[in-house]
């Protein structure tokens, strides 16, 4: 949908509230009622309805009158909603052409009061070419409800926090200037994407600048996952730039060491193709050493040591789990014990010492005394095995007297028992066939009944 921000002129405070009625009832409804836009506008002069018509007119809002009459926003009304707190905040004055078309966002020139030209990127997931987004990353986590607004509305957020947290760590990244639902300002790149670039005065000394970015990522605990020629902005003195940040995962991520190797292979692949570079030489010439790369040149993901902080953890990167945080917690603690506990570990060694010194000391009182308590026990231990022998002895005797009192016993019980039954049968035999479908068997059941009542 074209973004044509002339009507802007046109709408009035009411048409505004309206469409924040509208927002607002979209939390819980996917198509908001008509009542309850009137109720959550309370127009003072009422005429909601009116309104409404003319959103709907300007392709605003979106009509549905399949189960109930009721609107919902469209992304033109979330786009204008959008410009207008941005403009309340002063963050721009005037919005200019359109320089830039992606499969999930529209970028667009922005300008300040100043001249100062900025660029406005609005996230527009949900498109045709782009609706694998709940199966491709994870913005809903345990949510099952949605709507497009709202996932381009994480996307944004997500996109702005990376960005914020990738310039203040010194990564070449487009300054983040403010960001609004699902709208991100940020300054203006002074290059071309590195797809539209033809030739290059130092291929060898670019890519090797890109590849270094991937690794410093990972040193870090990020992986971009979409870092290719698309993303990658070349300015006129070869200077990089990385853009696009939504889709960056946590080296903890269960697929994060094929998100690497694919951004890997990407650069290798645009390079060999484009420039004819040969990896082998370029990587010798740059860098003698070989650690840390296979046997094509690529950087190994197994041999990256995260030694430069953890930004997964501090912007909760997707594949970063709670668990995950609590075992580096616990790390940081069992290193600040373990530097806490050196001092003690000393002085109890020395105590050690002064122990082990008295106890040379005593050593040869205590083996005297030993070798006497030795013979005594000798001398006992041996009168102490006549008595045990003679009392085993007068144990399987009486052991064997009792097994034959108990089953002379058993016997005359089984005798006894036969002699009483001997001719009889049991009550359960007399009458275990006399109350089947009998007299008897109704008059117990209506005893039964009035046992009840």
């Amino acid at each position: 949908m074209k973004l044509d921000v002339d009507v802007l002129r046109y709408l009035s405070k009411d048409d505004f509230r309206v469409l924040t009625a509208v927002e607002l009832g979209m939390r819980n409804h996917e198509i908001v009622p008509t009542e309850l836009i009137d109720r959550i506008a309370r127009l003072k002069h009422g005429g909601t309805y009116k309104v409404l018509k003319n959103l709907l007119k300007h392709k605003l809002l979106h009509h549905d009158s399949s189960k109930y009459d009721g609107f919902r926003l469209t992304y033109l009304g979330y786009d204008f909603l959008a410009i207008k707190a941005m403009v309340n905040k002063g963050v721009f004055v005037a919005v200019g052409r359109q320089i830039g078309v992606g499969k999930e966002s529209d970028i667009f020139e922005v300008a300040r009061e100043d001249g100062t030209v900025l660029a406005m990127k609005l996230h527009r997931l949900g498109r045709t070419s782009f609706r694998a987004v709940k199966s491709k990353r994870d913005y809903l986590r345990h949510r099952s409800s949605y709507n497009w607004l709202y996932l381009s509305r994480l996307a944004a957020l997500k996109e702005f926090a990376f960005m914020k947290a990738l310039e203040n760590h010194g990564f070449p990244v487009p300054n983040a200037v403010e960001h609004n639902r699902h709208c991100v300002i940020m300054s203006l790149v002074q290059g071309y994407p590195l797809v539209q670039v033809k030739q290059l005065e130092n291929p060898e000394v670019v890519f090797e600048t890109i590849i270094g970015l991937v690794v410093r990522l990972a040193e870090r605990g990020l992986i971009h996952c979409d870092f290719n020629e698309f993303n990658i902005m070349i300015e006129d003195d070869e200077k990089i730039t990385m853009i696009d940040f939504p889709q960056m995962v946590s080296v903890s991520h269960r697929n994060a060491q094929m998100y690497f190797d694919r951004d890997v292979e990407c650069i290798f692949k645009f390079f060999r193709k484009r420039f004819n570079l040969s990896f082998e030489e370029s990587l010798d010439d740059i860098d003698g050493s070989d650690e840390g790369k296979d046997e094509a040149g690529k950087p190994c993901f197994s041999a990256i040591e995260r030694s430069a902080g953890f930004l997964d953890r501090e912007l909760a990167a997707s594949g970063f789990t709670r668990k995950e945080e609590e075992d580096i917690q616990r790390f940081i603690e069992g290193r600040a014990e373990s530097d806490t506990n050196s001092d003690s570990e000393d002085v109890d060694l020395v105590e050690d010492e002064n122990e082990a010194s008295t106890i040379d000391g005593n050593s040869s009182d205590l083996l005297e005394q030993g070798k006497v308590e030795s013979c005594e026990a000798r001398e006992s231990s041996g009168s102490e095995k006549e008595d045990a022998s003679d009392n085993e002895e007068n144990s399987e005797e009486a052991k064997e007297n009792e097994a034959e009192l108990v089953k002379s016993l058993s016997k005359q019980r089984r005798r006894a028992v036969a002699a009483v039954r001997k001719g009889r049968k049991s009550a359960g035999g007399r009458n275990s066939y006399k109350d089947k479908g009998g007299r008897s068997s109704n008059d117990s059941k209506v005893q039964k009944q009035l046992s009840i009542w």
